[in-house]
């Protein structure tokens, strides 16, 4: 299992105006915490409680379909492209980023083992999606289109683009190229989808985009490209086990949801570093900033109180950012708590040669880069502890699917927890729908004629 040590946010490391007793909080906290995990797990098979996500690892239907269909078309493509923003892509670029071989797509077909290459087109900028769809053979591409609603502009226009080109090439043959990922009964690509005769997907309801990553969104691309996929079940089951345990000093979830709580509630820290030491794991921030953002970011709590609040996510990476974004964590605003992500033991052990011995660097010479990283991971959390900054550090023991898997449904669940402990909707992002509902106006969709003309007026002002 994946470990948490938060043994550098407690006031006896770093002092009591920045630092938290540990052991005291944990016991303040203790029924309410266990209510919380208790509550969650009672609530998540009620429809519109938005926690269908907590059993997408026991969905043995949608696993078996995704194996079968990955199966079926093995060694048919060359490529896969997804077409998704948001969660609709970020939990898939982070997990293939951890789990293919690095550069996977400038491997060779053999050294691919026969896999295809995989590309995410998540923005809208035409240059890169002029740029991509330029290299890439259409008629040797699997084509994996991701959108519950359909409505998704950005999505669907990358779409309608692709469709409009692997017609022209192939003809009515396009549609084995195409495969939806998309609501079961409605929506415009689920419409689209039966009208065409693409091969489908669910989208399961009652869990939003943030969530999806171990439904049909994530485990569909993984599955075209080789991943393991009961690996990766493996590894959110017994997280989901462990995550049961209601007492928080056995629920590591519980554990960094109220820590977090706390720092931002209590000791005004209310920004959370995402910082993995492995180039592997990088994308895994950018989907944890999605996550901790979308989720707390509320103006209202579940009382109708305006609160406006939430802990803003940044994303680093050890070591890289050690020489970025350090100075200012050690020397800047004391306002955020750091986590540090953290591998015990990487894929290949590099040494490094024992040169240049007369030199300032001769030290490094016979030590191996896997103990440069993880010292600079060690030194760098000590270093923001003797200047009073909380740190949280999770450690895997390699990068593979089961403790990636473990990761990622460990901070999903932890911010549930933490939504509870804020009082607010995790699962809703009212935020995000006026600026979709102003380009839904922009861009001339039937019935947001009135709004077109109140946002022409608000642009003039401004």
């Amino acid at each position: 299992m994946i470990r948490l040590n938060c043994k550098n946010v407690d006031e006896m490391v770093i002092g009591k105006e920045n630092g938290l007793n540990i052991a005291e909080e944990f016991s303040a906290y203790k029924e309410t915490i266990a209510q919380i995990i208790s509550d969650l797990n009672k609530r998540k098979d009620k429809p519109g409680q938005w926690l269908q996500w907590m059993n997408l690892g026991y969905n043995e239907e949608t696993i078996w379909y995704v194996k079968e269909f990955a199966s079926q078309v093995k060694g048919k493509f060359e490529n896969i492209l997804v077409l998704g923003i948001g969660g609709s892509a970020l939990g898939g670029i982070a997990v293939t980023e951890a789990l293919l071989k690095p550069y996977w797509n400038l491997l060779s077909k053999e050294q691919r083992n026969g896999m295809p290459r995989i590309f995410f087109l998540d923005n809208i900028d035409p240059d890169t999606i002029t740029g991509l769809l330029s290299i890439l053979d259409l008629k040797k591409t699997l084509v994996n289109v991701i959108t519950k609603s359909g409505s998704t502009a950005e999505t669907m226009s990358q779409f309608m683009i692709v469709k409009d080109l692997l017609e022209k090439e192939l003809g009515d043959d396009y549609r084995k190229n195409v495969v939806a990922t998309t609501d079961k009964k409605t929506g415009i690509l689920r419409q689209i989808a039966e009208q065409e005769g693409y091969k489908t997907f669910v989208v399961p309801d009652d869990v939003g985009g943030r969530f999806s990553v171990f439904s049909a969104v994530g485990l569909l691309p993984f599955a075209l490209v080789g991943l393991d996929i009961d690996d990766i079940i493996n590894g959110i089951k017994d997280m989901d086990l462990a995550l049961k345990n209601t007492d928080i000093n056995e629920n590591i979830a519980a554990q960094n949801a109220l820590i977090h709580y706390l720092m931002d509630t209590k000791k005004g820290k209310n920004l959370s570093v995402m910082m993995p030491y492995s180039s592997r794991l990088k994308y895994v921030s950018d989907w944890y900033v999605q996550l901790w953002a979308e989720s707390l970011g509320k103006n209202k709590d579940n009382n109708g109180n305006d609160v406006h609040i939430g802990p803003t996510p940044i994303k680093a990476l050890g070591a890289t950012d050690q020489h970025s974004q350090i100075q200012l964590y050690n020397e800047g605003p004391n306002d955020k708590i750091i986590n540090f992500i953290r591998v015990a033991n990487f894929d290949n052990n590099l040494e490094i040669p024992g040169i240049f011995e007369y030199t300032g660097i001769g030290y490094l010479g016979g030590k191996s880069i896997n103990q440069l990283i993880n010292a600079e991971a060690d030194s760098t959390r000590v270093a923001l502890s003797d200047y009073n900054r909380p740190t949280i550090t999770i450690t895997l023991d390699k990068v593979d699917g089961y403790n990636v898997a473990q990761l990622l449904y460990m901070l999903e669940v932890q911010t549930a927890i933490a939504g509870e402990l804020y009082n607010i909707n995790t699962f809703n992002q009212p935020g995000v729908e006026q600026a979709k509902n102003y380009t839904y106006a922009l861009m001339g969709r039937a019935g947001y004629e009135e709004s077109a003309q109140v946002l022409q007026g608000k642009m003039t002002a401004v």
